[in-house]
């Protein structure tokens, strides 16, 4: 089930890429694997897939520990700075940077262990309390001060979408995120480049690939509902 759910997702993807003329560019599937057990999670391996997102920094070390060394790990969850040193040179990708004072963190523990790491910086597009992020005016001083961080290189942006029944009414948030990465650019900051926008989950993943995501979240279309007590053994 696991590997056919990964084809279809994939195969969902080129459709929207199809319909929105984005067939030369590039989208990753970025399995999230959250709560979910080794076994469960190297089907997916099995399948082809070396993407994966973690939310938490135990789990993600744990499964780093466990799992084939080929794999990307990416932290997708809301981070800590006391957690940050487990993750260096764990992880392919931070994209939870959302504020200078992490971006500082991560470029410490870089430093420390002679490797420059790279990051996405999280903007909360609809202003929903709830979800972590930059607000959107903030998210260009953010990237430009977290460049000039010697071992920290910023790679895009990423967002959440508000979690809507219809997945059309995410498409403003999308395209907002796509528009601030264009004002971005625009900027020429050193050190930044918004080759990377991750954006769209399981709900909404097919309207942000049509608005330029370049990397999706995608755990319960592949894995189905999550346990409550699944452990990561």
């Amino acid at each position: 089930m696991i590997r056919e759910n990964i084809r279809d997702v994939l195969e969902q993807i080129e459709r929207a890429k199809a319909s929105s003329g984005r067939q030369e560019e590039k989208t990753e599937l970025i399995v999230v694997s959250k709560t979910q057990p080794v076994d469960r999670i190297m089907e997916a391996y099995e399948a082809g897939i070396r993407d994966f997102g973690e939310n938490k920094v135990q789990e993600l070390t744990d499964k780093y520990e466990q799992m084939p060394k080929d794999i990307r790990w990416h932290m997708i969850g809301h981070l800590q700075r006391n957690k940050v040193k487990y993750l260096i040179g764990r992880t392919a990708l931070i994209h939870s940077v959302d504020s200078f004072r992490l971006a500082q963190e991560i470029h410490r523990e870089s430093l420390k262990a002679g490797l420059v790491t790279d990051i996405l910086i999280e903007v909360n597009v609809s202003g929903e309390e709830s979800k972590f992020g930059v607000p959107p005016e903030e998210a260009a001083a953010l990237a430009e001060a977290a460049a000039a961080l010697s071992h920290v290189r910023v790679r895009g942006l990423m967002t959440i979408a508000p979690y809507v029944s219809d997945p059309e009414k995410t498409r403003e948030y999308f395209r907002l995120l796509k528009k601030l990465s264009v004002d971005i650019i625009q900027k020429n900051i050193d050190n930044v480049s918004m080759e990377i926008l991750s954006m769209g989950m399981t709900n909404d993943y097919i309207v942000a690939v049509e608005e330029g995501s370049t990397h999706v979240r995608v755990g319960t279309g592949i894995f189905g509902m999550r346990s409550l007590d699944a452990s990561f053994q």
